[in-house]
């Protein structure tokens, strides 16, 4: 997949295309179907198949106050957009200038000049512009246009909201229904307080560079892929009170991790399921049990 950012080194070098517009935090089963279409109807027609999103969630701007953190970062979503088969990714910046074009002006100078749009796929409450005044009905009178319904799961909607609530309920099993796959965070291995290595269950400790929805407090077993293979994973989520943390943290114990230093490396780490709330124990040797048995647990809801 091709991936730019604004026009400014952009050229296109073809006649016609089919174009979805999103956010797409997530890339959740609502999201690909809408992509999928996307790129069935471009190949259908012998042509690319390009997605447009931005490089922020649109709330920042209008709304700071109310804005959602993410479910993944951009790159997480380039995986999800080359996973489904889009030909060109084209992120632009969502500032208040942008806001405030007019829908006509954006169809038009981009989507028509720019990017060749023969054809439009959006979801059923896809809407651009001043005043958000292109929705997708005023898209299906100037171009052909594919307007997706809900996608709903058992009854419900699927949406990136009800993502965030069930990670932040500590449901990854429920988010992962609706992501398609467990919900992951990355982050780079920083330097903790070294207690789990002296019960034997030495962790690492995960610092992330952006604002993404965290976990309900608690021990998770969990997938970590790192530099050195994927493990089955015991996650912590929480200010480890038996320790007197004062700050939340997310840290792993890898699970049969040969014990290669792993500091200042990224890793993924995917949420599976909830085993128990974070407690106070009342001694350090309270605390090493449970964690054997949190160990134990793990590997029976993650065999690898």
């Amino acid at each position: 997949m091709q991936v730019h950012f604004g026009f400014d080194l952009f050229r296109a070098e073809w006649d016609e295309s089919t174009v979805c517009i999103g956010t797409f935090d997530g890339v959740h089963l609502g999201h690909q179907r809408v992509i999928r279409i996307a790129v069935d109807t471009a190949r259908k027609a012998e042509m690319p198949s390009v997605l447009v999103t931005f490089d922020r969630h649109p709330t920042s701007v209008t709304a700071p106050e109310k804005k959602p953190p993410a479910i993944d970062s951009l790159y997480q979503n380039f995986e999800r957009f080359s996973e489904l088969g889009i030909a060109v990714c084209m992120v632009l910046p969502f500032t208040r200038e942008f806001m405030q074009t007019p829908a006509a002006d954006f169809f038009e100078q981009t989507l028509k000049a720019k990017l060749h749009a023969s054809r439009m796929v959006v979801g059923h409450d896809f809407a651009f512009g001043h005043g958000r005044e292109g929705d997708a009905n005023w898209l299906a009178k100037r171009i052909p246009t594919d307007i997706v319904p809900p996608f709903e799961l058992d009854g419900q909607r699927v949406s990136s909201s009800a993502i965030r609530r069930a990670v932040m309920e500590g449901k990854p099993e429920l988010a992962a229904k609706w992501l398609g796959r467990p919900f992951e965070t990355t982050g780079v291995v920083v330097v903790g307080q070294r207690v789990g290595r002296t019960l034997g269950f030495p962790t690492i400790n995960l610092a992330r560079s952006f604002d993404q929805v965290t976990p309900a407090d608690g021990v998770y077993a969990g997938i970590c892929r790192t530099v050195n293979g994927t493990f089955a994973a015991a996650v912590n989520v929480g200010r480890r009170p038996t320790v007197d943390g004062n700050a939340r943290t997310i840290e792993a114990h890898l699970i049969d991790y040969p014990g290669t230093d792993l500091y200042g490396t990224a890793v993924r780490l995917a949420f599976v399921r909830k085993l128990r709330d974070e407690i106070r124990f009342g001694s350090l040797e309270d605390l090493q049990c449970q964690l054997g048995q949190d160990v134990q647990r793990t590997k029976e809801v993650i065999p690898i």
